[in-house]
């Protein structure tokens, strides 16, 4: 399941994700701080549950719980400080699907979230392949070999996995993959393509530059060389 946590505060999002872990380990996390952040992150990954803080600079969690639901269907839970009947009322109209004050005990966050839990307790093969994917993206992994790893038919997973993610699950490890391969480069910039390439899980260099001009714009090489200008110029 992909969860998203938007607040303008941070230490406000890291203790969110802190209190919902330990109860939901298998849970994707994703994290903005305002709401061009977070349409990004929505428009990349799938999300299935949002929390929204409601007093952000910019749009406010309302104006992006209306955004972030002319996208997909997705759980959204409005978080704010103040106990204001007017924003439950507005949290009402744009289709909130719950309201949480802050600060936020645990007990009733977790109440909360099982209501939601929907995708997580019913899909908990899909959580098991997404954690093989996120764990050993770097190694070969086919429908096959993820299928016999939790114990279904390869096309009872693939189907239930573009029902649940909507991508097909391929199309998800070559996506993770990429995203891993971006995330090196920007960090470790003295690594080379090829290696760039093997450490992602690709086995090509050819079909991993192919794979990553489609999904960025631009071949590896002129991503490494934009973000060393980038560097000097900073």
């Amino acid at each position: 399941m992909n969860l998203l946590i938007v607040d303008d505060e941070f230490l406000e999002i890291e203790q969110l994700e802190y209190l919902i872990k330990p109860h939901f380990p298998n849970w994707h996390v994703y994290k903005a701080q305002d709401a061009s952040q977070a349409m990004a992150l929505a428009k990349q990954h799938r999300i299935h549950l949002a929390f929204l803080d409601i007093q952000m600079p910019g749009k406010t969690g309302l104006e992006l719980a209306k955004e972030l639901q002319q996208l997909y269907e997705l759980d959204i839970i409005m978080v704010t400080a103040y106990q204001s009947f007017d924003y439950a009322q507005q949290a009402i109209r744009v289709g909130v699907s719950d309201y949480l004050t802050k600060p936020i005990i645990e007990e009733e966050l977790i109440q909360t979230i099982k209501k939601y839990d929907k995708w997580s307790s019913q899909n908990e093969t899909i959580q098991a392949a997404l954690s093989i994917i996120h764990e050993r993206y770097a190694e070969k992994l086919t429908v096959n070999s993820i299928a016999a790893e939790v114990f279904v038919h390869p096309s009872y997973l693939s189907r239930k996995f573009l029902e649940v993610q909507q991508i097909g699950l391929n199309e998800y490890i070559n996506n993770y993959r990429l995203e891993k391969a971006r995330a090196s480069m920007l960090n470790n910039p003295k690594l080379s393509i090829s290696e760039i390439a093997e450490q992602s899980g690709f086995n090509s260099q050819h079909y991993f530059s192919v794979a990553f001009k489609k999904k960025y714009g631009m071949a590896p090489r002129e991503f490494k060389v934009m973000e060393v200008n980038h560097n000097n110029e900073a």
